[in-house]
């Protein structure tokens, strides 16, 4: 889906911008569920709370000046078309749980895909209704 399109105004952006990363979360997740039972499997993770911090940032700096300032951390970094590069990192813990216990492990990533599949549902949602208050204002 080519979310950029739809971006009208910083708000927009970081919707869009979440909505990208919770995709790219899923992907990675999944391939955690399919490839878990593979021995010496390393599972992968996006970094969330770098995320999400660098999301406050751009939020606080948004409502103090009304720009949108998005900066590189150690494992998310943006280019100059919009778009960003996130490198996943390895999830030790999962991988200490898939050697102790598969289910758990399983149980885990299942529960992880929840919560991210509820974030990508509200900020598609209220992109979505951002976009209808656009159109009925014009």
């Amino acid at each position: 889906m080519n979310l950029t399109s739809l971006i009208t105004d910083n708000i927009s952006e970081i919707l869009t911008l979440l909505i990208e990363f919770t995709q790219a979360r899923q992907r990675i997740l999944i391939q955690n569920i399919t490839n878990g039972h593979i021995p010496g499997f390393i599972p992968k993770e996006l970094e969330v709370d770098e995320f999400s911090n660098l999301l406050n940032f751009a939020i606080d700096e948004h409502i103090r000046t009304n720009r949108l300032v998005l900066c590189d951390t150690e494992n998310i970094k943006f280019g100059s078309d919009g778009g960003f590069c996130l490198t996943p990192i390895n999830d030790e813990c999962g991988k200490k749980l898939i050697e102790d216990n598969i289910d758990e492990y399983i149980e885990l990533q299942i529960n992880k895909l929840w919560e991210n599949s509820l974030n990508q549902k509200v900020a598609a949602e209220l992109l979505k209704l951002k976009q209808e208050l656009l159109a009925v204002n014009y």
